[in-house]
């Protein structure tokens, strides 16, 4: 469902990706591994459209992503893809319920419909009682759960992951990386992952090593 060929970038004289073909199939979960300075993050926000390649092009389902208008890009990337990071990024103001129902309020999307979603979600995710509560009163786990909400309330049809557990302890990091693959069987979600988790990494259901800026 996703393709990547020759992708290649530079900032300034280090170069960071200096090739690099990918492949993703629908339903996979994929993790992306290597040391820090490596590539991944730049791989990842390249092939979620966050960041556009200096030489290279990108695919998914047929559809050449970056022949898209500025605006076109923005709106394929909110309905298509879903992102989760390693700093949850969720806004402090916005309660965890409110919070998920952003991206699908970006899309124009009937506000009681998206509250109902956002709340099943919650519930799907075992933090559906925390609905209410703001960033601030949810432990690590529980706000990264709530991330992991927010960037499905689209149902889109790939999600990308960097170092989602980088931030919590052995247990919640455990418990998210089984979520993973529970949203892959029960949603049909795909997933790229990038990890320093090589116990995650080993269990995933492909392994990509990158290294000096190409795929090993």
């Amino acid at each position: 469902m996703l393709k990547a060929e020759g992708l290649k970038k530079t900032y300034g004289d280090l170069e960071v990706l200096k090739g690099v073909d990918v492949e993703i199939k629908k339903g996979e979960v994929v993790s992306i591994v290597g040391a820090s300075g490596a590539g991944k993050s730049t791989l990842l926000h390249i092939l979620g459209t966050l960041d556009k390649p200096d030489a290279g092009r990108v695919w998914l389902d047929n559809q050449d992503v970056f022949s898209q208008s500025t605006s076109g890009l923005a709106a394929f990337r909110n309905t298509r893809l879903g992102f989760v990071f390693q700093f949850h990024n969720l806004l402090p103001e916005f309660t965890a319920v409110e919070n998920v129902m952003i991206p699908a309020l970006i899309s124009r999307k009937e506000e009681k419909e998206v509250r109902q979603r956002a709340i099943k979600l919650l519930e799907t995710l075992a933090v559906g009682g925390r609905a209410e509560h703001k960033p601030s009163q949810l432990s690590g786990g529980e706000q990264q759960r709530v991330a992991v909400a927010r960037a499905l309330i689209n149902n889109p049809k790939l999600v990308f992951a960097d170092e989602p557990s980088g931030n919590l302890d052995s247990k919640n990091a455990t418990e998210l990386h089984q979520l993973f693959f529970r949203l892959r069987d029960e949603l049909g979600q795909t997933f790229v992952i990038v990890t320093h988790n090589q116990e995650f990494a080993g269990m995933t259901d492909r392994k990509l090593e990158i290294k000096d800026g190409r795929m090993i």
